[in-house]
């Protein structure tokens, strides 16, 4: 764990230091959920659907950036194939990077949940607060395998494109920027097959303080065990194309 804990030190103050990791992690959803959704927030229930939602959308960008992106750009890296040949375990390696995007999931939640609690008529009792935070972490596995099966499969050059992209089109199909009865009726029509539609779902119902879904967390599950599969998939794929 000590090894873990370093890697972990070293990953995150690294990316600290990288405005263009930071801005668009810590900063957009925040921006995009003053703009758009705080003058909709009329009254606490409202409140209560678009903070979640821009909490869900602020985690998602930090798994699709930090393990996408990041992945994808490593891959290239010199100091990344040598790191390879060190006798240091994949996993260790890997939980240094998971503990390092809890990190900057929560700052980045934390900062909507805020603004929410200054600008909007939020209210949540302290259960409520604990679901919610449940929810948004615990829900955001399957975009973390989604993130890392992203790093090894896309081209390095086009990881950052595609990470943009599918992170505003899943968040926007799935609900997060305008509620699932304002879509249109096309986009309406496969949003719930969406994980992020899944995932907005059990946030929305945390915000709201009613019981949750079993089918939402199910199919949630579902999508992490295929994205841990392409993730694994992608893994063994990379490190075949070097060490073979």
């Amino acid at each position: 764990m000590r090894l873990v804990a370093s890697y972990f030190v070293v990953r995150t103050l690294e990316l600290a230091r990288l405005p263009a990791y930071v801005i668009p992690t810590l900063i957009f959803p925040t921006m995009i959920f003053v703009f758009f959704a705080v003058p909709q927030a009329e009254d606490p229930t409202t409140a209560n659907v678009v903070m979640a939602s821009f909490m869900a959308f602020a985690v998602l960008g930090v798994a699709f950036f930090q393990f996408g992106v990041g992945i994808a750009s490593e891959r290239r890296s010199p100091w990344e194939a040598y790191l390879r040949t060190l006798a240091v375990s994949p996993q260790s390696r890997f939980l240094s990077r998971v503990f390092s995007a809890l990190a900057f999931a929560i700052a980045a939640s934390a900062i909507v949940v805020l603004i929410a609690v200054v600008l909007t008529p939020v209210r949540l009792s302290v259960l409520g607060w604990l679901r919610l935070g449940a929810a948004t972490l615990v829900g955001s596995v399957p975009f973390a395998f989604f993130g890392i099966s992203l790093g090894y499969w896309a081209h390095p050059r086009g990881a950052l494109p595609l990470a943009n992209l599918l992170y505003l089109l899943l968040s926007y199909a799935g609900g997060l920027w305008v509620r699932p009865h304002g879509l249109p009726a096309a986009v309406a029509r496969i949003s719930p097959l969406l994980p992020t539609r899944l995932y907005g779902e059990v946030v929305w119902s945390a915000a709201l303080e009613i019981p949750w879904r079993a089918d939402h967390w199910i199919w949630l599950g579902a999508y992490a065990v295929l994205f841990g599969l392409l993730a694994v998939a992608g893994y063994r794929r990379d490190e075949g194309e070097r060490y073979r």
